[in-house]
């Protein structure tokens, strides 16, 4: 029996993945926050365990309790999934940083938080083991009103390199999730919460990026609504990523961004930006 531990697992992607690793007959060991609402039971092959990454004193203790229950033996996978989105949003001029700092605990540092409480574990089943730090697709689409999570999410994927180099002796693999949009809570009435979005911030800032409204309160969120993934169709990606005997550094999730993964391959990166202003209908100062 194969054993895995999922950060954020009490709604969402990590929910459904948990589920589905153990009716597959992996030991999976499910991180909920503390408090958060779940359908998660222990029983069988799932064990729930108390887990919030933005603290480290709570993620001690939760490898603490993974270690004793598996008695000596050590990790196969595990799957860095916890984050958020929906805070410090709006544009990069705007941006509140005491906000900013707190997404990056939880995105960012959270999963670090993770990895080194957890690689103990995962060294003692090397060479084979596993990790998946979940990323974004907005690391290639760059859209605007999403900078502070865009930059967890460059830095999600930054560690992953660097954990790709020093885990490498061991045989630990190490991989990016990207996943694109998928349509579950995190997501849910984008339209009403862009334009949320859009009326807190501060009113100077509103009149400065008047152009960029429509962009954020409408092609964003229209795009997200067409071409994002159902929780089914990115739970089917996710596991045939886990599937796959070899990871590359990036492994994409979705219909809407492995396009432009091809795209990030083929052009340049100006040639790249060009296209993804032209998709998100960003407006261009008259010369």
């Amino acid at each position: 029996m194969k054993n895995a531990f999922i950060t954020g697992a009490n709604v969402g992607q990590a929910n459904l993945l948990a589920k589905a690793l153990a009716q597959r007959g992996w030991r999976v060991f499910a991180g909920v926050l503390p408090g958060a609402p779940t359908d998660l039971v222990t029983g069988g092959n799932l064990t729930v365990v108390d887990q919030d990454v933005s603290n480290t004193e709570s993620v001690r203790r939760s490898a603490e309790i993974v270690t004793s229950a598996l008695k000596g033996d050590g990790l196969d996978l595990l799957m860095n999934v916890a984050g958020v989105a929906n805070i410090a949003v709006g544009v990069l001029e705007g941006a509140d940083l005491q906000q900013a700092e707190r997404l990056f605990h939880i995105n960012m540092f959270g999963q670090l938080r993770v990895i080194q409480a957890f690689l103990p574990l995962l060294r003692k089943n090397a060479p084979g083991s596993r990790i998946a730090n979940y990323s974004s697709g907005a690391i290639i689409a760059n859209p605007v009103g999403a900078g502070i999570y865009n930059m967890t999410k460059h830095a999600i994927h930054g560690m992953t390199l660097t954990l790709r180099h020093e885990l490498a002796p061991f045989g630990i693999q190490v991989t990016s999730i990207i996943p694109g949009g998928v349509l579950t809570g995190m997501s849910a009435n984008s339209h009403e919460n862009t334009k949320k979005t859009w009326a807190m911030q501060p009113e100077e800032i509103r009149k400065v990026y008047e152009p960029l409204r429509n962009v954020m309160c409408q092609v964003l969120p229209d795009m997200l609504e067409k071409t994002g993934s159902t929780p089914e169709q990115a739970l089917e990606g996710t596991l045939k990523i886990l599937d796959k005997k070899k990871w590359a550094p990036m492994e994409l999730l979705g219909k809407d961004v492995k396009p432009m993964g091809v795209m990030r391959r083929l052009l340049s990166d100006g040639q790249l930006e060009a296209i993804m202003r032209s998709t998100f209908k960003i407006p261009a100062a008259a010369r």
